[in-house]
């Protein structure tokens, strides 16, 4: 279903490094992840939140994009050669440009992340991927808090999002963006 999860930020390991394969759909690129979400799962989290080499700037939420609403904006991490481009996530970012919503691809930290929630800004976040399409995220655990994120429900951008997609990938809403390819 579409309930939000509970994320594991990973203070210890990192997933990506620069120069290495961070951007490649390769199984490399996922095997230094099965540690840390092995871990996280024992301790009751569905995925880890992988943060950069200086354990503040956010790339992925398991093997999925990112992405956080904020009152003013909706930001996904710049991608800087650790963050795999993927499919789901333009897709999102196409959308958003569409609905004339401000979306931003920039570093973003996990700093920020907790500064903004605490100051009620941090409206929803949520993770893309190839096989949940959208996945909303309803707790971020972090230094040993919990950080919760719109009450633990999904929010109304992913709910909308989850459903703009899902019907043009199912031929039931007309694909304007010519995300389909006929075979």
């Amino acid at each position: 279903g579409f309930k939000p999860v509970k994320i594991w930020v990973e203070e210890k390991y990192i997933r990506a490094a620069p120069g290495g394969l961070g951007a490649a759909k390769a199984g490399a690129n996922y095997a230094a992840s099965l540690k840390a979400a092995y871990e996280a799962k024992q301790k009751g989290y569905a995925q880890v939140l992988w943060l950069d080499v200086d354990h503040d700037g956010i790339e992925e939420v398991g093997t999925m994009n990112v992405f956080f609403v904020f009152k003013d904006e909706v930001v996904t991490p710049a991608l800087n050669g650790c963050i795999l481009a993927g499919g789901v996530r333009d897709f999102v970012i196409q959308l958003l440009q569409h609905k004339k919503m401000k979306i931003t691809e920039r570093k973003v930290t996990i700093s920020e992340i907790i500064e903004r929630q605490k100051k009620g800004e941090l409206l929803e976040a949520f993770g893309t991927g190839t096989a949940a399409v959208i996945t909303p995220v309803g707790s971020l655990h972090f230094k040993g808090e919990d950080v919760l994120i719109n009450n633990a429900e999904p929010g109304a951008l992913s709910q909308s999002l989850v459903q703009e997609i899902t019907a043009i990938q199912r031929g039931t809403a007309p694909d304007i963006f010519t995300w389909m390819e006929p075979v």
